[in-house]
């Protein structure tokens, strides 16, 4: 990990160090945050999360709406400027409204992490669950990318973004009350429950960026 002081981690999970640890989220419209005002989308609310439980951590916006797996690749290696310690990578989901093949996005996914390999940063990989829309075939290939990927470069996978939201919901019928109007995009109350079920996991990886 570059440019980063010793890191001493206390019993509950708090973080202190003399320098940030510095984090890009490099995503698309759910790490934009669009349609939300600024402080209630993902990055925001999530930093605040992490801040509030003992971590000093800054974390940089690198979401783009409507970027694909090949716009992340695209970006990837001016995203990884020095002072990053540690990158997230939540993309796919526009690779899936559009029908792209899961091969042509594995491999961009695969460039991004290698990118960030040679960068020495650490990455926390973040699955999107395709639903059947073009079929079993195309989701399986599509769902099994990303754990494929994180056992191949060895990083922290969550498989699934939305799985805190859709267990705040605790049914398909009471998704509606956490999206936007569009059904695709979280409002302030889904990001909330999307990111008290990422914290914990994001907590865990900026304690393991900071301990390197």
């Amino acid at each position: 990990m570059r440019n980063l002081g010793i890191a001493t981690i206390f019993t509950f999970g708090t973080l202190a160090q003399a320098e940030p640890v510095t984090i890009a989220a490099l995503g698309d419209s759910l790490t934009a945050g669009y349609g939300l005002d600024t402080a209630d989308g993902l990055v925001p609310q999530l930093e605040a999360w992490l801040r509030a439980r003992g971590a000093d951590v800054v974390l940089i916006n690198a979401g783009v709406s409507g970027d694909t797996t090949a716009g992340g690749l695209s970006r990837v290696d001016w995203t990884l400027t020095p002072e990053v310690d540690g990158m997230i990578v939540t993309l796919g989901g526009n690779d899936f409204l559009r029908g792209i093949d899961p091969a042509v996005s594995r491999e961009n996914l695969r460039g991004i992490l290698q990118a960030a390999a040679d960068a020495d940063v650490a990455v926390l990989l973040i699955g999107i669950a395709a639903s059947n829309n073009y079929g079993p075939d195309y989701k399986a290939d599509f769902d099994a990318m990303y754990p494929a990927l994180a056992a191949e470069f060895d990083v922290q996978l969550v498989p699934r973004y939305f799985q805190g939201l859709l267990d705040a919901a605790g049914s398909r019928e009471k998704v509606r009350n956490f999206m936007q109007r569009d059904g695709i995009h979280p409002n302030p109350a889904g990001v909330n429950a999307i990111v008290e079920a990422l914290g914990p996991e994001v907590l865990a990886f900026v304690a393991r960026v900071s301990a390197q």
